[in-house]
C-alpha cells in the first residue's frame, strides 16, 4: 500500500468539517464550522510554507529557498565533512589507533576481501604458458587446463594476503609509514586530496539533486507539520466559538 498522505487527509478532514458546519442546523453548526475553517487554514498555510521551501511560487518572495540557495547547502556539506570528520587530529587517530585499544592499527582484511585476483592469476597463467613448461602443458589441455586451479589460487592467495596484512611486522611497518619516519604519509597532503575529492563530488550536485536529498530526509516529518497545523487551527476555532457563545 502507498504511504498515507498526511497533508491530504488533514485537509480533507477540515473540508468535511466545514461542509458539516454549513449543512447542519442548531447550536453545533457554528463551532463545527469554525473548527473546520481554522483547521483548514492552519493545515493549508503550513502545507504552502513547506511547498515554498522546495518550489518557487510566483508572487511569494523567498519561496524556493532550498534550490535557490543550493550553493550554500553544498558549502555547508563541505564544511561538515572537512571540519568535523577529516581533521588532522581524526586522521592521525585513525592511523595510530586509540591509546590502549587492542584493535589499534589498520584493519586491511576487508580490503583484501574486495581485491580482484583474476588479473594476478591471468599474469601467472601467461608466465607459465610462455615458459619452457608451456610446450609440455599443451599436451594436457593447454591454457584451459590451468583454469581448473583458478578457484584454489584465489582462496590460497587471499588467505596468504590476510596473514601478511594482519602480521605484527607488517602492521609496524605500515604504522611507521603513516605516522613517522622519512617515508611517512603527509597527513596535510592526504587532507588536501580528500578535500579535492569532496569538492569534485559536490560540484556534480544540482539544485534538483539537493532538493531531492533534503526532501527524502525530512518528508515524513514535514507531513506532521500540516497535521499539527490543522489540529492547532481547529483548537483555535473551538476556543473562538466558545468565546462567541
Amino acid at each position: 500500500m502507498p504511504p498515507l498522505n498526511k497533508s491530504l487527509v488533514t485537509n480533507l478532514v477540515a473540508l468535511v468539517l466545514i461542509a458539516v458546519g454549513l449543512l447542519i442546523e442548531g447550536s453545533l453548526a457554528g463551532p463545527i464550522l469554525n473548527i473546520g475553517l481554522f483547521a483548514f487554514s492552519g493545515a493549508l498555510t503550513n502545507w504552502l510554507a513547506i511547498h515554498m521551501l522546495f518550489e518557487k511560487v510566483p508572487g511569494f518572495y523567498g519561496s524556493g529557498v532550498i534550490p535557490s540557495r543550493f550553493e550554500d547547502f553544498k558549502e555547508g556539506i563541505h564544511e561538515l565533512i572537512m571540519r568535523q570528520f577529516f581533521t588532522e587530529e581524526n586522521v592521525t587517530r585513525f592511523f595510530e589507533g586509540e591509546p590502549g585499544d587492542e584493535g589499534s592499527g589498520l584493519n586491511l582484511i576487508p580490503l583484501v576481501e574486495s581485491v580482484d585476483l583474476d588479473p594476478a592469476f591471468d599474469a601467472l597463467k601467461d608466465a607459465v604458458i610462455n615458459s619452457k613448461f608451456g610446450g609440455a602443458l599443451a599436451m594436457f589441455g593447454g591454457p584451459a587446463a590451468l583454469e581448473a586451479i583458478r578457484p584454489a589460487f584465489d582462496t590460497k592467495m587471499r588467505a596468504a594476503m590476510k596473514d601478511i596484512v594482519a602480521s605484527d611486522d607488517f602492521q609496524k611497518k605500515l604504522e611507521a609509514l603513516v605516522t613517522g619516519g622519512p617515508n611517512a604519509v603527509d597527513h596535510s597532503a592526504l587532507l588536501d586530496r580528500v578535500n579535492v575529492i569532496v569538492e569534485k563530488r559536490l560540484e556534480e550536485l544540482t539544485p534538483q539533486m539537493v532538493k531531492e536529498i533534503i526532501q527524502q530526509m525530512i518528508r515524513d516529518h514535514l507531513g506532521w507539520l500540516v497535521v499539527w497545523g490543522g489540529v492547532c487551527g481547529g483548537l483555535i476555532g473551538l476556543v473562538a466559538s466558545l468565546i462567541q457563545s
